[in-house]
């Protein structure tokens, strides 16, 4: 980082003369080292130039412009170059100035695996670390477990696990319920099987109308040789098939692949309102809102959220826009880079394609009109937090604490965030209580070693100048429960930084009878009708959620790792070898002692172990 004693204007002069006219990415930071704004540029030094005078920017990037002691450069070979950087960079730095995409949960895709004789096809979410190929992106879970629901009836391709496939002797329900070919069991020849797989690929890939044709020609031949059975499978196939495309939202004729993109403004605030259409159907939609200067114009979010959009997913090759983007011809360059393939940006002015946009402007707006709504309110709701509970401002960050155990055992620790966007899911966090003093069921020590272990961190965060202090910490539970995130605050010198509340239901337990326990005043009560109780009720309700669910799946995830695990001489490769034969490791505990003997790796004396040890359980 270049940085001196000026600041504003005086300091990105002395930059500009240093500066050679080639593309690159500039960073500009306040004097604390904080990321103020990120920008590309085709000619940097004419760019930055631009910056050495206030006048002529609108006041966003002159708040900018004055707050600057340090910048940084990247030179790249290329403005496309340089626009893909731009836009990786605001993705994960998130400076304070730029539009920001608020993006945090990857899209759904439909993947057919190709690393194994038989495919499989299933749900996947994030990473692309398996083999095969992926169809999407779905905008939800619905759309994707209906669509898969249906293949499954057309092409009945299996979606059970490798174990499961290598431990059948025999087929499994989804055979009986015609769902699945049975090709773990022999029950179809693999070129068959094989076929489906190819057949399912091309409908994914938008080829219905020639798949259609073949399988009705099938049908036809089929019938003809009296191979009645053969016939009626094609059928319901091809009636599988239909309904897919029958229950789409909008079923455009001309458009097979595509992202519909609408960008709607109103009140400073926007909604970016995305439909996805692949292989001819309508898979799903999603509504973005943007964060941003209320100054910034719909050209500017829709051509930041186009570029960040598709940082880390793969474009189809239209994307149909509502507005004109002024960087349109670079973006679609960009974006055919990212793609390995042509990628036109348009703005349909006529036609289907308008209609496709029109609609999707209309969704857009009504989303954008439902989100303000829930956004007044809820600023309603945390302005009355503050005077409640004497906070100096609106709190923008509010944390909640629960524990979750069964007498004890399997205990963690939950935390949640909400702020004046609602619940902010990506920065819940969960403990696992590792204390082994704790006695089962204290819920004071638990909740002891969970706030020592969140605000120990935060503690060396504002030691760093990079903490996000709580406004408001929000205990459930009474004065026991409180007194011992005092303890933690007071140990950790925190006093008088972090505001704690406790929140405990009354004798009754009945939802309205709250009351709230606040350090140095008397428990006191809301009125039952008040919209900040009903607040902070779903506040403690979310973290009890969230805690509850934790528990659950960490409980789940040990009865069936003790299953195997707690039994003697089972390591890593015999319980590997048991799950392959058996599937499962709740099989193999209700196996008979000729199965476990059958096992590829098992002696007799080891089974016999194994069979002894599940029975005396």
């Amino acid at each position: 980082m270049e940085s001196n004693a000026k600041i504003g204007t005086d300091l990105i002069k002395d930059h500009v003369r240093q500066l050679p006219a080639t593309p690159g990415v500039y960073r500009m930071l306040d004097s604390a080292g904080n990321l103020l704004y990120v920008g590309k540029a085709k000619a940097l030094r004419k760019r930055v130039n631009a910056y050495t005078k206030l006048t002529g920017h609108p006041r966003r990037i002159q708040r900018v412009i004055s707050a600057t002691a340090a910048m940084e450069f990247i030179l790249t070979e290329t403005e496309t170059e340089a626009l893909l950087l731009e836009s990786n960079l605001i993705k994960r730095l998130k400076p304070r100035y730029n539009i920001l995409l608020r993006d945090d949960k990857s899209f759904l895709h439909i993947l057919i695996r190709t690393d194994h004789s038989a495919p499989q096809i299933l749900k996947h979410r994030g990473r692309r670390k398996k083999q095969g190929e992926y169809f999407g992106p779905f905008a939800s879970a619905a759309s994707v477990h209906r669509t898969l629901d249906t293949l499954q009836k057309a092409f009945l391709l299996r979606n059970c696990t490798d174990a499961m496939f290598e431990s059948r002797t025999r087929p499994c329900m989804q055979f009986q319920i015609k769902r699945c070919a049975g090709p773990c069991t022999g029950e179809i020849l693999p070129e068959d099987y094989n076929e489906l797989v190819d057949q399912a690929s091309q409908f994914l890939r938008g080829k219905s109308s020639t798949l259609n044709e073949q399988l009705n020609s099938q049908m036809s031949q089929a019938a003809e040789m009296q191979d009645y059975e053969r016939a009626g499978d094609l059928r319901d196939r091809i009636r599988a098939l239909a309904t897919i495309t029958a229950n789409q939202m909008v079923n455009p004729s001309h458009v097979s692949e595509a992202d519909i993109i609408a960008v709607e403004m109103q009140g400073g605030a926007s909604c970016v309102r995305v439909f996805f259409f692949r292989a001819g159907q309508n898979w799903g939609e999603r509504a973005f809102f943007p964060r941003h200067d209320t100054e910034a114009t719909a050209e500017e979010v829709l051509e930041a959220f186009l570029g960040q959009f598709y940082e880390n997913k793969t474009p189809p090759g239209l994307i149909l826009i509502n507005v004109d983007v002024p960087g349109n011809a670079l973006l679609s360059e960009a974006l055919s880079v990212r793609a390995g393939r042509n990628v036109r940006i348009v703005r349909p002015k006529q036609g289907e394609k308008a209609k496709l946009v029109q609609n999707a402007c209309t969704n857009a707006k009504n989303a954008l009109q439902r989100h303000l709504a829930a956004s007044a309110s809820r600023t309603r709701q945390l302005k009355g937090v503050q005077e409640i509970f004497g906070l100096a401002h609106m709190p923008n960050r509010i944390e909640t604490y629960d524990n979750s155990h069964i007498s004890g055992s399997h205990a963690i620790g939950g935390m949640i965030v909400a702020g004046p966007e609602g619940f902010e899911k990506s920065k819940y966090r969960k403990f696992n209580i590792k204390n082994k003093d704790i006695n089962p069921g204290d819920d004071f020590g638990m909740m002891q070693e969970v706030l020592t272990r969140r605000f120990a961190r935060l503690a060396k965060e504002i030691e760093a100048g990079e903490a996000d202090i709580p406004d408001l910490v929000l205990i459930d539970g009474g004065a026991g429960q409180l007194s011992a995130a005092l303890k933690v605050v007071e140990a950790l010198g925190l006093k008088g930084q972090i505001k704690l509340v406790g929140i405990a239901k009354g004798r009754d337990r009945d939802a309205g009878r709250e009351q709230f326990f606040v350090p140095g005043k008397k428990p006191f009560r809301l009125p039952h009708n008040d919209t900040v109780l009903y607040y902070l009720q779903q506040l403690r309700d979310e973290a009890h959620r969230y805690a509850i669910g934790v528990h659950r799946r960490k409980r789940a995830g040990a009865l069936i790792r003790s299953l195997l695990d707690d039994v003697p001489g089972v390591g890593p490769t015999r319980k590997k070898a048991i799950l392959a034969h058996f599937g499962s490791a709740k099989q193999a505990a209700g196996a008979s002692l000729a199965d476990l003997e059958a096992v590829k790796g098992l002696s007799g004396q080891m089974a016999r172990t194994i069979y002894d040890w599940f029975h005396e359980q």
